[in-house]
């Protein structure tokens, strides 16, 4: 399979998203069709839509750019217990008939803000045997008619989806991504996600990852196609390593200036982010190009490690992932238009991508 593309569009209510242009439309549907129209202009496949409370809703903004655009792919990140599963399911096969076969899911297992929701407490254990009834109701949601289920967590009685999910080549529904380090997220991946999505870890790490996931499908009978993974990580790239390590290096200055860390609590305790966290403990830098820096200086999620170098050095190192089987990449920088259009032009055309 060869390696698909994706960038990340910052639906965000505060404007300046990790040194995001600041703009007081920066939210608006204006600001995020062009750039949802960018990607498509520069050969991207689509772009990750964020959730959590505070935001702009995931799924309206990415209906909403799905139905400004032609082949953009929103990547929509989405919460088992927020939403109810054939709600979910009828939704999202909605805007996929809509928008002709252009959804892809992120489940985002992690806790967000729980009273803000209506939502109780629940521990590890509990939340994920939900999110796993979730992802095995959803898939049978679309792909099946008069669904009952009587499980843990979820009941429902002669459940058709309307209209319905048609199957095309290599994608008999919306692609499930999944995303957690954890032992208990590891399982539900290896059990009922269709990609596993990793943050910047260095090669080895993942490469053991990968090894363990592929162990697990087997030992937890995976009865689906073989599980796929991706990698969501900060790319900074300029003409010349130099240019980019200085750029990357004034951006981390400029973070230390307030060293704010992760402000959500939920995402400081997460393994994976824990994990990605103490890579700075190992080194500045990893492997080839892989700066751990941004993390002690409150960068989160994709945020806490970057690819740094010119363009054919990034490619190097995707392409190593790529050589242990990554074939998702949801690449991005800030600010967020003006980089999707260098790594665009300069990056995608590496791996074959046509501008």
């Amino acid at each position: 399979m060869s390696a698909e593309f994706l960038w990340y569009i910052p639906n965000q209510a505060t404007p300046g998203h990790r040194g995001d242009t600041v703009t007081a439309d920066h939210n608006s549907l204006d600001t995020l069709t062009a750039q949802a129209r960018a990607l498509e202009e520069y050969g991207w496949k689509g772009a990750l839509l964020g959730t959590g409370w505070g935001r702009p809703d995931t799924f309206t903004v990415a209906t909403a750019l799905a139905a400004r655009t032609t082949t953009f792919e929103p990547l929509i990140a989405i919460r088992p217990g927020y939403w109810q599963p054939a709600q979910f399911a009828s939704a999202a096969a909605t805007l996929d008939h809509l928008s002709g076969g252009r959804v892809r899911i992120n489940i985002v297992s992690g806790k967000d803000d729980l009273a803000a929701y209506g939502a109780a407490e629940e521990d590890q254990a509990d939340r994920y045997g939900r999110t796993e009834e979730f992802l095995r109701l959803v898939r049978r949601l679309w792909t099946e008619r008069h669904v009952t289920h009587h499980g843990n967590h979820y009941r429902i009685e002669d459940s058709t989806v309307v209209p319905r999910v048609v199957a095309r080549p290599g994608r008999p529904h919306p692609t499930l991504y999944f995303g957690g380090a954890s032992a208990a997220a590891e399982r539900v991946a290896a059990a009922v996600a269709d990609v596993q999505l990793f943050w910047g870890e260095p090669l080895a790490d993942v490469a053991e990852r990968i090894s363990r996931l592929r162990g697990l499908s087997d030992r937890v009978g995976r009865e689906l196609p073989p599980l796929e993974f991706g990698l969501r990580v900060t790319t900074v790239v300029r003409d010349t390593a130099d240019e980019a390590w200085a750029v990357a290096r004034a951006k981390v200055a400029e973070m230390a200036k307030t060293a704010v860390r992760p402000s959500d609590p939920h995402h400081r305790g997460a393994v994976g982010q824990q994990r990605l966290e103490a890579l700075s403990e190992r080194g500045e830098v990893l492997d080839d190009n892989l700066y751990t820096a941004p993390g002690r200086f409150g960068g989160g999620g994709a945020g806490t490690t970057w690819l740094v170098g010119s363009a054919e050095e990034v490619a190097a190192s995707l392409r190593k992932y790529e050589d242990l089987g990554i074939t998702h990449f949801v690449l991005s920088d800030t600010p967020y238009l003006e980089e999707l259009r260098r790594q665009g032009e300069r990056l995608l055309p590496l791996f074959g991508v046509a501008v």
